[in-house]
């Protein structure tokens, strides 16, 4: 496969008049607020809508918690299915969860439509969303108009299973940053104020270890819709990072050169023009990308509010479900999401978007061969580098490493714009680093930064790469770098190790302070509906309450049967000590042949402790033959168990 060709104005301040800003704020604020104040009926037709909703979700958590049940039975029996078996149970779990999230779907949309007829033609966001203070920038952009959906160049906003050194979930995506504030800037400043308030509740959080897990995700929730916090996106992933430009923003939008700004134009285009649904779905979109590129899970209410909206005028609007696909699926909702792509292909077999949601979706599912097929087709139907980064991840999953590699080096060659590039080359430098190949993972870090300096992927994977060739102090300066601005799970575990692995004075106190902000970010994400399981366990088997991390761990692999979220259960099983239990998740983990160094190493630890000592030897051994730094801390310990199982 190859890559193929393929009005309103705002009122307008200088630079720096506050009046100016305060004042299209205010009004901003009057114009959600009216919302309040609809008819009754045309809120009532909103309340059923939820009601229904929550039905459905009632119905799904249900079925979940009968997995769930059906799960902990079996460890507490001992009996643990073999590989084989364990994928043939999923295909009952998964047909209740898109029977569930069809379900959904279909609530939604007869609930937009009966609502529709009498909407209100102000604004009314759901109730608990606020006004954005921040998003108001001082000089007022020069178009007001709403920029219109478009096709993105780049993969979808969720977090993709797609890990970097400690395998959390991976947005794999363009984490793309464009909009990253510059130092000297009121907006660094700003977030240089919200970044300290996530590090003090943190700090709180590590003197009450207790009171930090019932109250920071209020606290957090609060203080980051209030505008307090802003944390950003450096993903797999994201991922954490998170985190690329997302398919979800049309690149009109983002071609403007600040998110924020272009928000602030949609609603100043909004407040001319509240029935433009095109303009709402755009708005929505917008704001999952601004959760993702600031690492802030309080703009997804925001998202759903106007995306409903969006509906609520006009009900089956293709650019409002996609939408909806691109926000379930940075919550973790995937079968919603898929649900929701599914629903935009039957009238639009041609939206890239969908096309590119949905082997998100089955990808996220574990369903593999699914996605395989759903790559090629929209290889068919919609060439570009949201598809060919999509379809070199399945190769890449199933241990096809060139083609993966060959995909995304012609996408390269294609790419022209600087998100394109810093994407498609970070993405590039990922695939390098897995094989162990740092100096070419660094080639193409460099690359990316080239096209785009405040690009956090290609941040931290130079800085990951640079720990694995020995360059340790380097690698803590870039990624306390990252961290200061961005403090998301996966670069806050990766430092953390890094400073447990140089073992200073301090340095063990440091490590614990990234840990606890770890665990301040996840209760965040909660808080906003986003299914953080799969981080809870990645993160909390190592470095928090194990008991927490295999709770979290089958509750994920209760929701979907995936690589990462059978390495996910294996590891918080082995760290319980139940290896036997453990052992064959840990072997269905790596049964695609997907080239992931901590999958290896966990697979061979767990078969040392299960008494299969030469299997172990050889994983362990091969671990460290592919990606020699893959962990500071993981890779030590392999080298360790090697050398006391001589």
């Amino acid at each position: 496969m190859a890559p193929r060709e393929h009005d309103n104005k705002p009122t307008e301040g200088e630079p720096g008049e506050t009046p100016v800003a305060a004042e299209r704020e205010r009004e901003w604020e009057r114009v959600w607020a009216e919302g309040e104040t609809d008819a009754e009926a045309g809120t009532g037709s909103e309340r059923e809508a939820d009601s229904q909703a929550a039905e459905v979700r009632s119905e799904a958590e249900a079925d979940s918690g009968e997995a769930e049940a059906s799960s902990e039975a079996k460890a507490n029996s001992g009996q643990v299915k073999a590989s084989s078996e364990v994928e043939a149970d999923s295909d009952g779990d998964e047909a209740s969860s898109e029977a569930g999230a069809d379900s959904k779907v279909e609530a939604d949309s007869e609930a937009t439509t009966d609502s529709d007829a009498e909407a209100d033609p102000e604004i009314e966001p759901e109730a608990e969303i606020e006004p954005e203070a921040e998003i108001e920038p001082e000089a007022g952009p020069t178009e007001a108009a709403a920029p219109s959906p478009g096709h993105d160049h780049h993969p979808h906003s969720h977090d993709h299973d797609h890990p970097h050194a400690h395998d959390h979930d991976h947005d794999h995506d363009h984490d793309h940053d464009d909009h990253a504030p510059h130092p000297g800037t009121p907006e660094d400043a700003v977030a240089d104020e919200r970044v300290a308030a996530v590090r003090r509740l943190g700090a709180a959080g590590r003197r009450w270890r207790v009171v930090q897990l019932a109250g920071c995700a209020a606290l957090l929730a609060v203080a980051m819709t209030a505008g307090a916090i802003a944390i950003g996106a450096a993903k797999d992933s994201g991922a954490t990072g998170v985190a690329a430009v997302s398919s979800a923003v049309s690149p009109d939008l983002l071609a403007s050169g600040s998110l924020d700004a272009s928000i602030a134009a949609l609603q100043a285009h909004l407040r001319g023009q509240p029935k433009d649904f095109d303009g709402w779905a755009t708005l929505g979109l917008a704001y999952v990308e601004q959760a993702r590129t600031k690492g802030d899970p309080s703009r997804y209410p925001q998202a759903q509010a106007a995306f409903t909206r969006s509906l609520k005028i006009s009900p089956e609007n293709e650019n409002a479900l996609e939408g909806r696909a691109a926000l379930a699926a940075a919550r973790h909702e995937f079968a919603e999401a898929l649900a929701y792509a599914d629903k935009v292909l039957k009238e639009n077999p041609y939206s890239e978007r969908a096309l590119c949601s949905r082997i998100d979706a089955l990808v996220e599912l574990g369903r593999y061969d699914e996605a395989s097929k759903a790559a090629d087709l929209a290889d068919a139907r919609k060439p570009g580098v949201p598809v060919f980064t999509r379809y070199a991840y399945v190769h890449e999953l199933r241990g096809d490493v060139k083609t993966a590699r060959t995909v995304l080096e012609q996408a390269l060659a294609a790419a022209t714009s600087p998100g394109d590039i810093s994407y498609v080359a970070g993405t590039l430098g990922q695939l390098a680093w897995n094989q162990g190949d740092y100096k070419t993972a660094l080639d193409y870090y460099g690359r990316a930064l080239a096209a785009d300096e405040n690009y956090l992927p290609a941040l931290e994977g130079r800085a990951r790469a640079q720990a694995a060739l020995g360059d340790r102090a380097d690698a803590i300066k870039g990624l306390e770098l990252v961290v200061s601005r961005y403090p998301l799970p996966q670069p806050l575990v990766e430092l953390g190790e890094l400073y447990e692995s140089r073992g200073a004075a301090g340095d063990k106190a440091k490590a614990d302070d990234q840990y606890a902000l770890v665990d301040a970010w996840i209760a965040l994400a909660r808080a906003n509906g986003v299914n953080a399981d799969l981080d809870t366990a990645l993160a909390a088997a190592d470095h928090g309450d194990i008991k927490s991390a295999l709770k979290a761990a089958r509750a994920e692999w209760a929701r979907r049967h995936t690589v990462h979220t059978a390495d996910a259960l294996a590891w918080a099983l082995h760290v319980n000590g139940l290896d036997k239990e453990a052992l064959p998740y840990a072997r269905q983990a790596t049964a695609t042949g997907y080239h992931n160094a901590s999958f290896i190493y966990h697979l061979g630890m767990i078969e040392l402790a299960t008494g299969h000592k030469a299997d172990g030897r050889a994983h362990l051994a091969k671990a460290l033959k592919l990606n020699p730094g893959f962990s500071p801390l993981g890779a030590s310990k392999a080298r360790k168990a090697l050398e006391a199982t001589k």
